[in-house]
């Protein structure tokens, strides 16, 4: 029995003593001044705060730094939220300046675009689509001039070979008439000759 009891007691120190470092641990995990949100700060003072009948005694040292952890947050916090102002002012100037450059660039690929269907003739200014309507009007009316001056021109032809053709006849007809008047102008020569002679 004298031989258990030590065995006893030290398994009991074996379990008790990890045990307890755990807690400890876990507690100081749980919350501390130096770490974590201020909710889980709070939570700590709570926690490791005494009770006086229906209040809490907090150690002063506590509270102190718990001020000052709330001061440096709520520091940083405003350095965070001027930032953040300096951004969003930076960010508007930015969305500002890309209006702006925007609004220039739609100009100019609206003047690019006019410019585009647009061009200078004889020093006037016409659009496209005017321009290219003007030219199938002045083509279909070349077009037109040219079927009427080719019916023209080939009617005149066919006029101008039936008067060449006239004309050969006639000087046909007049060169037959000529060699015939040469004929009897011979022969009234001769019967003339002959006539004088036979007196």
């Amino acid at each position: 029995m004298k031989s258990v009891l030590p065995l006893f007691l030290i398994l009991n120190y074996l379990i008790v003593l990890p045990s307890f470092s755990y807690a400890q641990e876990n507690n100081e995990e749980k919350g501390s001044l130096k770490s974590g949100t201020i909710d889980s700060q709070f939570d700590y003072i709570y926690s490791v705060s005494n009770n006086f009948q229906e209040y809490k005694v907090v150690k002063r040292t506590n509270l102190d730094q718990l001020k000052s952890n709330i001061l440096d947050s709520m520091r940083t916090m405003r350095t965070e939220v001027g930032d953040l102002k300096l951004l969003i002012v930076s960010e508007k100037d930015s969305i500002k300046n890309l209006i702006a450059t925007l609004a220039v660039a739609e100009t100019e690929k609206q003047e690019a675009i006019a410019e585009k269907d647009n061009f200078s003739f004889l020093g006037i200014g016409i659009h496209k689509a005017v321009y290219s309507s003007m030219m199938w009007i002045v083509v279909a009316v070349l077009a037109g001039a040219l079927a009427i001056f080719s019916f023209q021109y080939f009617s005149s032809f066919k006029k101008i070979r039936k008067a060449q053709k006239d004309l050969a006849e006639v000087q046909e007809e007049f060169e037959n008439h000529r060699k015939n008047m040469l004929d009897r102008e011979r022969k009234l020569k001769r019967e003339l000759v002959d006539a004088q002679m036979g007196r």
